[in-house]
């Protein structure tokens, strides 16, 4: 098996050079030589910019073919991609920018009413060389084309030098997580484990060349980007990257392209399920799908079978501290299992439930979800101590999870240690929300949890105490967090209280927060 993305998205080419690669939103196609020139074109032009092994280079733009071949570019010249959520505000944006030293940053343009560099503004950070629109860009702006065309100074006998010289252990991504500590963490992981991970996903789902797979997952994401396009790429599958979601436009698409491939979270599908549409959509090209993130009802893996046709339906579980993916379940498992479950371990790695000691405990038994395996992190960017608090000694990745096995290695998801939720397919970190509210000069203190929502299956409700003498509404808090934070972190609801109940050692007690709502 090739070790290195730029190796392995060669062979691709060789296998599947006439075959279509890429079909954009505007229909334009790429056949694979040509995805593979302009691959090589892009990495020119980052040479050129003076990218070299081991720089960090960021993308923070919608899905889009733009998209992948900077992606494809980034990884060939060596350097590790650093994804950006396109939710995110500039002062979030600006943040992961500086956190990881990235010297260029390939962003949008005019999106969904924002501009993108505008939106970056006095948060760019002064080790950021350079800023690429891809599209949709304002006088001013150094376009894809005038990136494109610094590259022609550039020998193509260099760009592939610089390919052939990746290694199996370079660092092929940059991804950023929150967590407890309220600040993003940069994941560090390399080439070769994540295309071992790929290869056990995309054997799980059956992905072959013959598959037209729509990535409505974002790039940003392990989801959309790892087991999305790269591995689509490198089963020789035809991908269709679709930047904005909308059931109509998702339905059409699948009549329209005669899509077979479709993973998202459970509000992807039931938004589809929903919509009015779908009876007279065609969908009958639909193949397989892989959904999670998210307490599932057996029913609704039912219903995704018989009313939107997939053949194969599974589950997983998965962090950005593991490439992606832990566990799977298996084409052939029953809606059960499918739905009430999250799968077994992949082939290679090693999973259990532990108590408070660090001892495995028997199935049935809950405890906390700890892997090991080629698929664990590297480790945080820059910082050995947290390092340290995720992976013991032993090398057993602590992902504060809660869980249980059975007796066949099944993982079912029990709890969460660390308070996060699932707002839409996204993790919110309370931790996170609650350090960028607490910079509103009206409130003392705020707790945020996670509660039932029917379509995102959590949102955000947060608990606010005022400051002595401070008046606030709810619909102000909530405007004014939208203006700072992505989204899905707004919470939906807000509740003003005198306190918050806290425990002898002054830490805030969620439970009796959500055993309130």
């Amino acid at each position: 098996m090739n070790t290195t993305v730029p190796a392995a998205f060669a062979a691709s080419v060789a296998r599947h050079a006439q075959r279509t690669a890429v079909i954009g939103e505007d229909g334009a196609t790429l056949s694979y030589a040509k995805l593979d020139a302009q691959r090589l074109d892009a990495a020119r032009a980052l040479i050129a910019l003076g990218v070299r092994r081991g720089d960090r280079v960021a993308i923070w733009a919608p899905n889009g073919v733009e998209w992948i071949i900077a992606g494809l570019a980034i990884h060939s010249v060596g350097a590790a991609l650093v994804p950006v959520n396109t939710r995110m505000k500039g002062m979030e944006a600006g943040y992961i920018l500086k956190k990881s030293g990235a010297r260029v940053l390939f962003c949008a343009g005019d999106f969904l009413g924002v501009h993108y560099p505008t939106l970056l503004g006095e948060h760019r950070p002064p080790t950021l060389e350079h800023l690429v629109v891809l599209r949709d860009a304002r006088p001013g702006d150094l376009t894809w084309t005038a990136f494109l065309e610094r590259g022609a100074a550039v020998p193509m006998d260099t760009a592939r030098q610089c390919a052939d010289a990746v290694r199996a252990d370079d660092v092929m991504d940059v991804m950023f997580t929150s967590g407890t500590t309220g600040h993003p963490k940069g994941v560090i992981t390399h080439h070769a484990q994540n295309l071992r991970v790929i290869a056990e996903w995309s054997k799980a789902v059956g992905l072959s060349a013959d598959d037209r797979y729509l990535i409505v997952n974002p790039f940003f994401h392990a989801f959309g980007y790892k087991v999305g396009w790269l591995a689509g790429l490198l089963a020789g599958c035809t991908l269709l990257p679709h930047a904005v979601f909308d059931a109509g436009a998702i339905l059409r698409r699948i009549e329209r392209d005669r899509i077979s491939v479709l993973p998202g979270p459970p509000t992807l599908f039931i938004s589809l399920l929903d919509d009015p549409a779908r009876a007279r959509t065609d969908l009958s090209s639909l193949r397989a799908t892989i959904t999670g993130a998210a307490a599932i009802a057996p029913s609704l893996i039912e219903r995704i079978r018989a009313e939107l046709g997939f053949k194969i339906v599974l589950t997983g579980y998965g962090l950005t501290e593991t490439c992606g993916v832990v566990t799977l379940c298996a084409a052939d498992d029953d809606a059960q299992t499918i739905a009430l479950t999250s799968g077994k371990a992949i082939p290679g790695i090693e999973l259990r439930c532990v108590g408070p000691d660090n001892r495995p405990l028997p199935p049935g038994v809950p405890g906390e979800i700890v892997v090991r395996g080629y698929n664990v992190m590297q480790g945080y960017l820059d910082d050995p101590a947290a390092t340290r608090e995720a992976i013991d000694a032993d090398g057993w990745l602590h992902t504060g999870d809660v869980g249980v096995l059975d007796e066949r290695g099944y993982l079912k998801i029990t709890d969460r240690l660390k308070d996060l939720y699932i707002c839409g397919g996204f993790n919110c970190y309370p931790a996170e929300i609650e350090r960028m509210m607490a910079a509103h000069p009206a409130i003392a203190q705020v707790a945020v949890i996670g509660i039932p929502d029917a379509r995102m299956g959590e949102v955000g409700k947060a608990f606010v105490v005022l400051r002595p003498g401070h008046t606030l509404d709810a619909p102000a808090l909530i405007a004014w967090c939208r203006e700072r934070m992505a989204n899905y972190k707004v919470p939906r609801q807000v509740v003003f209280v005198d306190h918050l109940p806290t425990n002898p050692s002054g830490k805030v007690m969620k439970f009796k927060l959500r055993s309130a709502s």
